[in-house]
């Protein structure tokens, strides 16, 4: 019978996909992106959201852009489907030599269907103005934010496609579409845990942070290059496996997060560099028979002073041989030639031509997808349920119940979820079913007016409000927020009876890796860890519980062969684990001369610290990252009294982008403005005035205001606000420049930031970082909300969680100081201070103080 059904609902269809014809027998109406994903095996194409919202499954039918996510297969039978991979059969399109000239991705996930709606609008508008580069690209999300960079691109590509333009086929740098990190050969030669060197020469450097879109693939390269005096257009990246000598140097653990990819790496890799160009200098010694002194390593070479000359494959072999050297002299910052120079990213080309792979794309032999059906309630569990229409669907294989829910097993995506919508379940919502945002809400500003767990407290606040000449009080609030990266979750695992494999973007990998030792019984050293490109992270792909990881490998327990475990978009916005919603309540107290002279910050919300690898930094009921960016806040304040309420629910949080950063840089900044406002001062310098003994904070305030030109005129109706923060080590200030209608439509011209994050080892990609982390955190101050309902979260996908898009993009400027400190963190100290200049904007535009986020329209329209 199942048979049977299974050849009434399919058809034979004839498709011309890239210049190749095929033959599918699908259901008609499966969309044309499974096909191409599935069928055809062509995997650049991206699934995003599957309602024709993002733009990542983006094609070209009959030389239209088309979302195929939404597009039944049987509705372009013999027309011209034109694919990413298919743009880059025949070399480097113009379009995707401007992307690598501009630098333009950073976790990538999103760029194949940009660039084929570039590639499209091109075609009808040879040179398009910013209005048709913002109405063609406005259908399209990138989570990280490199709208600024595309619409450049787009430009450079218009300039390139020109008549009598010279278009070559390689970007910058020795850069060519296509090149990509390459396998381990026989003839690679393994000089320590992070360099291997082939006989042609490559470099292949073992990078032990996930790659998902803040540049690791080519910075922590470039400590490794900079010690090893090779040629830079040799390098190859490798995602290093899950083993103790990759661990964090801070954490203890193999994982990425924190901003802390650079900083835990600045010594090790540059004496892993170090340590191999001794290693080859001494090979070619030997061979030569001469002093190591006599010799010296330069551009992929060592050189005898003779003028003799051995290139690194010729030594690699025999270099890896070489005892270990001892007390390596690194290289003095003077003579650095790589670190401290722009340089492009490695990862860029195989982000635009189809080949990168992400964990979404992997595939392996004998594998089946699987999509599960979660609870619609935090903490409800499975009753009973009824598979039978499921199992009709063409394709399915197998309904399985695991821990976290029902999983429908079929040969591809498409059947899979289709056939999961039909399951029949029956759950027990438990007392979950009670949550909604408007009474945790009331909860909230209850705690907020009660004493908290002391986080911080400098002399007597309580008598210096009894003293103040004026007091200011004022009651702040934030939302749950979902991570919403571009990829949704994924992982891929090959359980066998001795081992386990798993392909996944993760961000930890070690504790995943003993997560699925604990499910399968296995040995940590039995599970093989494959980490693959990371379609954005933001913090979800570093979870505390392994939870997408272990999900997969219970489901791949249950159906006894390799299978890969899809969220839909759905799954991932209302599946939990979000940023902390946060209630903040302050008491500001100023003296007769306006001088700040008292402080109390009550804070309320859930810990992302406490069950989790960090739960040692949770110190007498004090989450460090619940006060952070309150209770060390760098302004002098002589009373200064910051509590905190860690609250319960079912709701699964944990970090997000910045932390807690993320919710206290906000009010933290914003109360500041509305202190300077009551005791009659300019923002910025009333900031100043509290900096005194804080050089670099006060450095990167004046850097921000001065290129923002603070105090200048401005155009009419548009205002400024301003916004500093220290996290992650670094200092940030932003300046906003905003404008608010009548109707309340809030437009974000400019945003001009200033960063200290010590020495910088790529400039060019500490500017993209701040840019995408301005981009992040306006999606949160201007849209983003998750909230619920009788224990139901109302957000699905992207249609009501919606993302700053390229016609929303302001105009930013990044101006980093120099400095010779440390490097510190980038990826994250941007987004805190973003939602609080803006708001502070706003203030200086309407009179309205913006308490609540996201920035309501309605809260704006004029009187």
């Amino acid at each position: 019978m199942k048979n049977e059904t299974d050849q009434k609902n399919l058809s034979k269809i004839k498709l011309n996909v890239n210049r190749t014809k095929h033959v599918v027998e699908v259901p008609p109406d499966t969309p044309l992106l499974w096909v191409i994903r599935d069928h055809l095996g062509l995997t650049g194409t991206k699934y995003g959201c599957g309602i024709a919202r993002c733009g990542a499954c983006t094609v070209h039918v009959d030389g239209e852009a088309v979302r195929s996510c939404r597009t039944p297969v049987s509705s372009v039978e013999g027309k011209e489907i034109v694919t990413i991979e298919g743009l880059s059969a025949h070399g480097s399109h113009p379009v995707q030599q401007a992307w690598i000239e501009e630098d333009v991705p950073q976790c990538g996930y999103c760029h194949s269907g940009q660039i084929m709606t570039a590639v499209a609008l091109l075609t009808k508008k040879p040179t398009p103005t910013d209005a048709d580069i913002d109405d063609a690209m406005s259908r399209n999300i990138c989570r990280c934010g490199t709208y600024q960079r595309i619409r450049s691109a787009i430009h450079r590509a218009s300039e390139i496609m020109s008549p009598g333009a010279n278009a070559g086929t390689a970007g910058p740098e020795g850069l060519t579409l296509g090149a990509k990190a390459a396998g381990q050969s026989n003839a690679d030669s393994m000089l320590n845990p992070f360099i291997r060197i082939g006989a042609d020469d490559t470099v292949t450097i073992m990078v032990n942070h996930s790659e998902m879109g803040q540049g690791v693939y080519t910075s922590l390269p470039m400590l490794v290059a900079e010690e090893l005096k090779c040629d830079w257009s040799t390098m190859r990246v490798e995602a290093a496996p899950a083993d103790s000598v990759y661990y964090h140097t801070l954490f203890g653990m193999q994982g990425t997060g924190g901003s802390t990819s650079v900083s835990s790496e600045w010594e090790r890799l540059r004496r892993a560099g170090a340590s191999a160009r001794e290693m080859l200098i001494a090979a070619a010694a030997k061979i030569w028979n001469s002093e190591k002194a006599s010799c010296r390593a330069e551009n992929g070479m060592v050189i005898h002073s003779s003028g003799k000359k051995l290139t690194y494959g010729e030594l690699a072999e025999k270099a890896a041989k070489m005892p270990d050297p001892q007390d390596l002299q690194l290289a003095d910052p003077s003579t650095f030639t790589v670190i401290g120079k722009s340089m492009k990213r490695l990862d860029t080309p195989e982000k635009i031509d189809g080949t990168g792979i992400f964990g979404m794309d992997v595939t392996i032999p004998g594998m089946l997808t699987a999509v599960m059906a979660r609870p619609p309630v935090f903490g409800a569990r499975v009753v009973s349920f009824k598979a039978d229409k499921a199992k009709d669907f063409p394709g399915v294989k197998d309904v399985v119940q695991v821990p976290t829910g029902i999983a429908v097993v079929a040969d591809g995506f498409w059947p899979a979820s289709q056939a999961r919508d039909a399951l029949e379940i029956t759950w027990d919502e438990g007392p979950g079913a009670g949550l909604s945002t408007e009474g945790m809400r009331e909860e909230y500003a209850r705690l907020a007016g009660t004493p908290g767990a002391i986080a911080r407290k400098e002399g007597d606040a309580q008598s210096a409000f009894q003293n103040a000449a004026k007091q200011i009080s004022a009651e702040y609030e934030v939302p749950y927020l979902a991570h919403a990266a571009m990829e949704p979750l994924n992982c891929a695992v090959d359980l066998r009876p001795e081992s386990c494999e798993i392909w996944t973007g993760t961000q930890f990998q070690s504790g995943d890796r003993d997560a699925a030792a604990r499910v399968t019984g296995l040995k940590p050293e039995q599970i093989k860890i494959h980490t693959t490109l990371l379609g954005g992270g933001f913090g979800r792909r570093g979870n505390p519980q392994a939870d997408f990881v272990v999900e997969a490998v219970e489901v791949a327990k249950a159906v006894k062969q390799p299978v890969k475990v899809i969220w839909t978009r759905e799954n991932d916005m209302k599946g939990g684990w979000y940023r902390p919603m946060w209630y903040d309540r302050i008491l500001g107290g100023l003296d007769e001369r306006g001088n700040l002279c008292a402080w109390h910050q009550t804070i309320v919300g859930q810990s992302v610290l406490i069950a989790s690898p960090f739960e040692s930094m949770v110190v007498d009921g004090i989450d460090a990252a619940s006060v952070e960016g309150a209770a060390d806040m760098p302004y002098e304040i002589p009373n200064l009294l910051v509590d905190l309420h860690t609250t319960e629910n079912n709701v699964p949080v944990q970090w997000w982008r910045s932390v807690g950063h993320s919710h206290t840089g906000f009010v933290v900044e914003s109360f500041l403005d509305e202190m300077a406002n009551a005791a009659g001062k300019d923002p910025y310098e009333f900031r100043c005035n509290l900096l005194a003994r804080r050089p670099r904070h006060k450095a990167v305030l004046e850097l921000a205001a001065e290129k923002a030109g603070w105090g200048s005129s401005l155009p009419e109706n548009r205002t400024r606000g301003i916004a500093l923060r220290e996290s992650f080590g670094s200092f940030v200030a932003e300046v906003a420049e905003v404008s608010v209608s009548s109707e309340g439509a809030l437009r974000v011209h400019r945003v001009v930031c200033a960063i200290d994050c010590g020495r910088v080892i790529n400039p060019n990609t500490v500017a993209a970082q701040i840019e995408g982390a301005i981009v992040f955190g306006l999606s949160a101050a201007l849209h983003g909300a998750i909230t619920l309902k009788d224990g139901r979260v109302e957000q699905s996908n992207f249609h009501n969680y919606p993302m700053v898009v390229m016609n929303e993009m302001p105009r930013v400027e990044v101006h980093i100081v120099a400095s010779e400190e440390q490097p510190s963190g980038v990826g994250e100290p941007g987004v805190p201070p973003i939602a609080a200049a803006v708001a502070n904007a706003v203030f200086a535009a309407t009179g309205k103080r913006i308490r609540r986020l996201p920035i309501s329209a309605e809260h704006l329209k004029q009187a």
